[in-house]
């Protein structure tokens, strides 16, 4: 499997002349927990506004978004294809206000179909159907609350071995030079069979903070096979996530990262003592 876009695959992007080149942007992995947090006024929401405003003040503002969400799981890679794709509320039991809540964001049909041309092990196919679904739409409205950046989203062969979950990242890693903002959305702990529905941000299993402290360290180190490997903690991996789709976007994030690249986390608290909102940015 290719390691990266090389120059070379990056210029056969047809598409991407659409877009311009850039300086190098950043990659975002972010836990997203609740769908609540997308309208409640609280650390998270507020964290990911100001890390919105960061773009286009201190940082350029993207010309388009790769969004990798946990809540989009196929047999194969697929990115969207369509023009429009709809706000997904793939949720239930929460207020008529969240059902409300729409991201008008515009897709990129051409550049999805540059995306697909070019990664081919695996390959990613183009989609019609699905749109933008809460992974995507609960972090990045705050962050763009206008949706006026087109935004893609692709999928994750859950099937596979986390490895290849990194390679797919390592692959798209060129579109950074391409004014593309990748954000992997989902979770480094995650067990809502074990949720304590009253806890506060600072409350949490110590296999959760064991975890979540283990990966941190991994990801600090840049130690991108160690995240892959993270299975080898036995129970304590399973423990912090009996499924792990909600980990698999961390790995794509961090193979689309170059060796030794910066990143500082935020959102370093809990929810319901058994989802760790820790997030990073690289670069």
């Amino acid at each position: 499997m290719k390691s990266e876009l090389s120059n070379s695959s990056a210029s056969s992007f047809g598409a991407l002349s659409a877009l311009q080149k850039s300086e190098r942007m950043p990659v975002l992995f972010l836990g997203h927990g609740s769908p609540m947090n997308a309208i409640e006024d609280n650390e998270y929401r507020r964290k990911w506004q100001a890390l919105g405003a960061e773009f286009g003040t201190t940082r350029p503002r993207p010309q388009l978004i790769l969004c990798i969400s946990a809540h989009w799981l196929t047999t194969g890679w697929r990115v969207t294809g369509m023009s429009r794709p709809r706000t997904i509320h793939d949720f239930g039991g929460f207020p008529k206000e969240l059902f409300d809540q729409q991201y008008p964001a515009p897709g990129a049909p051409g550049v999805a179909k540059a995306i697909s041309e070019a990664v081919q092990e695996p390959p990613i196919a183009l989609d019609q159907e699905w749109g933008l679904d809460h992974g995507a739409w609960s972090v990045l409205k705050p962050m763009f609350p206008q949706a006026e950046i087109p935004v893609l989203q692709l999928s994750m062969d859950y099937a596979r071995p986390p490895a290849e979950h990194v390679a797919v990242g390592r692959q798209l890693k060129g579109l950074r030079d391409r004014g593309v903002l990748i954000v992997g959305s989902g979770n480094i702990v995650h067990n809502l069979r074990a949720a304590r529905w009253n806890s506060g941000s600072n409350e949490a299993y110590d296999w959760a903070v064991e975890f979540d402290t283990k990966i941190a360290e991994r990801i600090e180190r840049g130690d991108v096979e160690g995240l892959a490997d993270f299975q080898k903690l036995g129970s304590l991996a399973q423990l912090a996530h009996p499924t792990y789709d909600h980990y698999l976007p961390l790995l794509h994030a961090a193979g689309a990262t170059e060796p030794g690249e910066p990143v500082r986390f935020f959102n370093e608290s809990y929810q319901l003592a058994s989802i760790s909102m820790r997030s990073a940015m690289w670069g």
